[in-house]
Formats: C-alpha cells, structure tokens, sequence
C-alpha cells in the first residue's frame, strides 16, 4: 500500500455525472474498499447516479449533490456548495477520490474537497492542479487514447495501491425486485420466467439514439423468429418513444417503459437472453449483469462500449467522430444512421442463436 494513503477509513469517492457512469467506477470503488480494510466509503453522486447505490455492496453512504460544473439543475447562487463543503468537513474524510471522464475537468470538486479540509486527494488532471491535488495522474493523450471509462478509473486507484481481483461492473439484483417484477410482466401477458428479448430505443443525448422506426424492424423479426417475448423498455420519459416502436413492431412486441422500478428493470436485463439498446445506461447494467448486449454506438466518444460483457458494437465510422456532443453538430447522426436493421438483427442473433423450428437444435 503507498505510504501516504496507510490508515486511510473514510474514503468519499466523487462521481457526478450519470448512473452510467457510476457503474463504470464500480471496478474502481471495489478496488478501494476492497485494499483499504476497516475503510467506509461514501459516494458523492448525482440525483440520477445516486439511484443505484442501493444496489452496490461497495458503498456504505451516498451524499447527493447538483454539481454546477455538470448538468445541473441545482441553485445559481452557491449556497448548496457552501453547504456542501461544511457538511462533507464535519465527515472527517481521510481521503478522496475523484472520478472524471477526460473531458471532465477535477478542480471544482478538488476546490470542494480543499475547503472540506480532506487531506488527501486522488484525480486525472489535464493542467498543473498544484496544491488542490495532493495525488496527481496526469492526463497527456488526445481522448485519453480510446482507454475505457472503467479501466482508466481502475488505473487511477491502482496509484495509490486499490486493486481488486474481479474487474466486473457491479450491480446487486434484490430477490425483492424480481418477485415484483414477475408480477408486473404477468399482468401484461408475459408468463415466460427469462430468456426474453430486450429493445431500448431510448438515450439522454439525442445524438445517441438510433430511429425508432429502425428498432421497430428490429423487434418485429426479433419477435417472429420463436425466441421469446420481446420488451420494449425505457424510463418514464421514454414510454411514448417506447409505445411508438412497441406498436409499429405490431403483435408480440410489449412496451414495458415507464412501468419498472431501478431493481425490477435490473432483474429484467439480469433474465434476459439479449439487449438490444443505444449506449446508454442499459448497456453498463447489461455489463454489471453478464447479459448480452447489441450497443448501437453513436461515435461521440470511443470510452464507453460494454465492459468485460458478450457484445456487439455496431456503427458506421465518419470523419466527424469523437466529437463529444449531445448533438450532432452535422446533423445527418450517420455513425447510427449508416447502421442496417439487418446488421443489428443479426448481432442479435449472433448472441441469443435459436434452432429453427423445423430443426433440431444442434
């Protein structure tokens, strides 16, 4: 263990951004609570990333917080992170750790951890951080060299000495939450127990959703080949896109969106044969849970494919990719565009193969 980190009990990891991206962290997280015994670690998160720490064995405590240098929807005048920063002093943490993608910068939350008085912090930093970081990784290459999200975390705790022997995502399913869920299928008509097909046309950043006329074509011949119900799933802000795809893929295609708590929707994934879904939440849960996963993968970024997980990633490269948008700055979306329904439904079937029902299975 490095010296300085020795003694080290409370830990708050800092992580502000989306559940996605909570999930990517989890190998990092294990690692610190896992190489630091005795420790209790606290995650900072967001209001959305914040909802599955419930699910995570690794974290004893959570703390919500609006950060202002993220998607916010907190208060303009400061006086939440004043509040912040008094609060998390009154904690005594003996060490942080800040966990940013490389287009985040970690001096806003390195100023928090400064006025909390924590001694020890732990970052990526692109320019000189000086005194706000006591324990520096600097970052040198252009989109830190296409590195994923959870193995640049895991190398940031592995300068301080957090390893952990199992590198998975994590995501904890309740036995709760599948009882639930069973109920809730039942009383849409689904009497299968797993196996299921899994569509998710939805995603936070239009620049990464793939039509929903394409998922429709998607779903209707997923739907007639004989391998089980096919659900269509999102949040409740995606149910009518979901209700859209649902009835233009027609007869046993079911929209579930909207319907399904956190766990009960990771109990789905967790007993489906294959998801099929834009690079979003899903596919980090589909990871955390070993389930097979189609990533149509809008090239905003090279970061964020499905970790350690059966996948097939599925784009059409274009000269404007990487570019870190929530919008396409072109406008045409032909890194998704330029993917074929065909394409999508034979990576489907590559991970969830059937026999034919004329033939016996091999």
């Amino acid at each position: 263990m490095s010296a300085p980190w020795d003694g080290v009990r409370r830990i708050l990891a800092v992580r502000l951004d989306n559940l996605g991206d909570v999930l990517m962290s989890t190998p990092a997280i294990s690692a610190l609570k896992a190489s630091f015994p005795g420790s209790h670690l606290t995650l900072m998160a967001s209001p959305s990333g914040a909802a599955i720490t419930p699910f995570l064995p690794c974290v004893d405590d959570v703390m919500v917080y609006d950060a202002p240098w993220v998607k916010s929807n907190g208060t303009a005048d400061g006086s939440a992170d004043l509040a912040m920063a008094e609060r998390l002093r009154g904690l005594d943490f003996d060490a942080a750790v800040i966990f940013t993608v490389y287009s985040q910068s970690a001096l806003p939350a390195a100023m928090l951890c400064r006025f909390a008085g924590i001694p020890r912090v732990l970052a990526h930093c692109r320019e000189n951080p000086y005194r706000l970081l006591t324990h520096w990784v600097r970052d040198t290459a252009v989109e830190d060299s296409g590195r994923h999200e959870a193995q640049r975390q895991l190398d940031l705790v592995r300068t301080v000495g957090a390893t952990v022997a199992d590198e998975r995502l994590v995501f904890e399913v309740a036995a709760a939450d599948r009882i639930s869920l069973r109920g809730k299928l039942a009383a849409r008509g689904v009497s299968a127990e797993r196996g299921w097909t899994l569509v998710h046309p939805g995603a936070t950043a239009p620049s990464r959703r793939y039509p929903a006329e394409r998922f429709a074509i998607v779903a209707r011949s997923l739907a007639d080949d004989g391998r089980g119900p096919v659900l269509v799933t999102g949040g409740p802000d995606e149910a009518e896109l979901a209700s859209v795809v649902a009835t233009l893929a027609g007869r046993d295609v079911i929209s579930i969106a909207g319907a399904l708590s956190l766990g009960e929707f990771a109990a789905l994934i967790d007993d489906a044969a294959v998801l099929v879904s834009n690079n979003s939440g899903p596919v980090h849960l589909a990871a955390a849970l070993g389930t097979p996963v189609v990533d149509l993968y809008a090239l905003t970024n090279p970061q964020h494919t499905p970790w350690q997980v059966p996948s097939r990633v599925l784009f059409h490269d274009v000269p404007c990719k990487f570019c870190y948008r929530s919008e396409c700055p072109q406008g045409h979306h032909q890194c998704l565009r330029g993917v074929t329904p065909d394409a999508v439904i034979a990576a489907a079937r590559e991970l969830h193969p059937i026999a034919h029902p004329l033939e016996p299975a091999a």
